[in-house]
């Protein structure tokens, strides 16, 4: 194996740590949220501003992230927010009360708004520099991160309830890979302007470019889908379909193997066809499949327009991320918050439609989402697919 090879492994690994703790520490926490119910003494509406409190942070960190990102480069921004992360799960094990807990969940939000960056940051840098597609495998191990966060929570709490033992572990593994990590994540130093009218411009406000625009509608919406058919998928099946009880909780999972499934496969798509064909292409086979699953009616078709949903829509936030990160740190921070956003309020949104009108309108929407992602596909422009031999042939770089 050549040192060319070598390198981009070694630094791809150290990018996937990072997506890998995002998701590791969201779901820990989230896994733990009726332990922290109980604890607190909670509601359910308090619970639910408990993780509206999280997103919130997320979406207005916008501003923080692009001076962050100017000043520190995405390699160190990316280490410390990792770390601020096992702080916040330390902090949640011992919250004494609930006007506390709201504020870690804030500065967890805007923790994870700087290692969205930060990451997505590293992981287009990866590809530019090596000309290799790799972001939608990154995505994949966000998945993993959550999937073994689940099961060790399961794990723990087979022989403790405590909080303070859980967390207090995840901390220590979140840590370790980070350091572990840290040495393979491409160097980059704090990003200055070119000259003094660009660094004058930067201190001021300025309107985003139309481009990047086109591209935060695209993530919006493809957030919403993504968003909305984790929340609404059960109710779906359950309510409108009259699926089976243990039947219900297939939609979520349908969706989710699917993603994890297409976004290990789908940097070689993107190598073959290019980023904007597979959003474009992607993005209408989820509306379609999901607009026919609606139609037809019945358990099978429906999870089978679910598949076609998760398949669809796996590699548009990467895609996106990639495009974004190169038009600049401000592009890809903005972006980002547009997607968290959107994350955020999508599963709200069809909930007021369907409150509405009914539930199946709410996924009529989810659908009509994905035909907006296509139609800014066509507005975006995307980096030119890298080619067959650097990624089959990389020695030869």
């Amino acid at each position: 194996m050549s040192p060319v090879r070598d390198e981009f492994r070694r630094s791809q690994l150290a990018t996937g740590a990072l997506f890998f703790v995002l998701g590791f520490q969201y779901a820990t926490w989230v896994s733990r949220v009726p332990a922290l119910k109980a604890r607190l003494d909670l509601g359910e509406a308090r619970i639910g501003l408990l993780l509206m409190t999280c997103g919130i942070g997320a979406a207005v960190s916008f501003p923080l992230v692009a001076v962050l990102m100017r000043r520190l480069g995405s390699r160190l921004l990316s280490v410390l927010s990792a770390l601020a992360l096992g702080v916040v799960l330390l902090a949640l094990s011992v919250v004494p009360n609930y006007p506390v807990t709201l504020l870690v969940l804030f500065c967890d939000g805007v923790a994870v708004g700087c290692l969205n960056v930060a990451m997505n940051a590293q992981g287009a840098a990866l590809e530019a520099r090596f000309e290799r597609t790799t972001m939608s495998r990154l995505h994949a191990t966000f998945s993993a991160g959550s999937l073994l966060a689940a099961l060790l929570a399961s794990g723990v709490n087979a022989f403790t309830g405590t909080l303070a033992v859980h967390f207090g572990l995840a901390a220590l593994l979140l840590a370790v890979l980070v350091v572990v990590a840290r040495p393979g994540l491409l160097a980059d130093g704090p990003q200055e302007a070119a000259s003094p009218t660009e660094r004058k411009e930067r201190r001021g406000f300025t309107l985003p470019a139309v481009a990047t625009l086109w591209m935060g509608l695209a993530m919006v919406f493809g957030t919403v889908t993504e968003g909305a058919m984790n929340d609404w998928s059960a109710l779906y099946l359950k309510d409108v379909v009259h699926a089976a009880a243990g039947l219900a909780p297939m939609g979520i999972a349908v969706v989710s193997v699917m993603m994890v499934c297409a976004r290990i496969f789908a940097d070689g798509w993107r190598t073959r066809f290019g980023d904007g064909r597979i959003v474009r292409t992607g993005s209408l086979l989820a509306g379609l499949g999901l607009a026919l699953a609606l139609l037809v009616g019945g358990v099978v078709p429906t999870l089978l327009g679910f598949a076609c949903v998760g398949l669809g829509v796996a590699a548009v936030t990467p895609c996106v991320y990639v495009a974004a990160a190169r038009q600049g740190s401000d592009a890809l921070s903005l972006v980002a918050a547009m997607g968290t956003t959107g994350l955020l309020a999508g599963p709200a949104a069809i909930g007021f439609v369907a409150g509405a009108t009914s539930l199946a309108w709410g996924m009529a929407a989810v659908a009509a989402s994905t035909a907006v992602v296509s139609l800014c596909a066509t507005r975006i422009r995307w980096p030119q697919p890298a080619s067959a031999a650097a990624q089959l042939a990389p020695d030869a770089a």
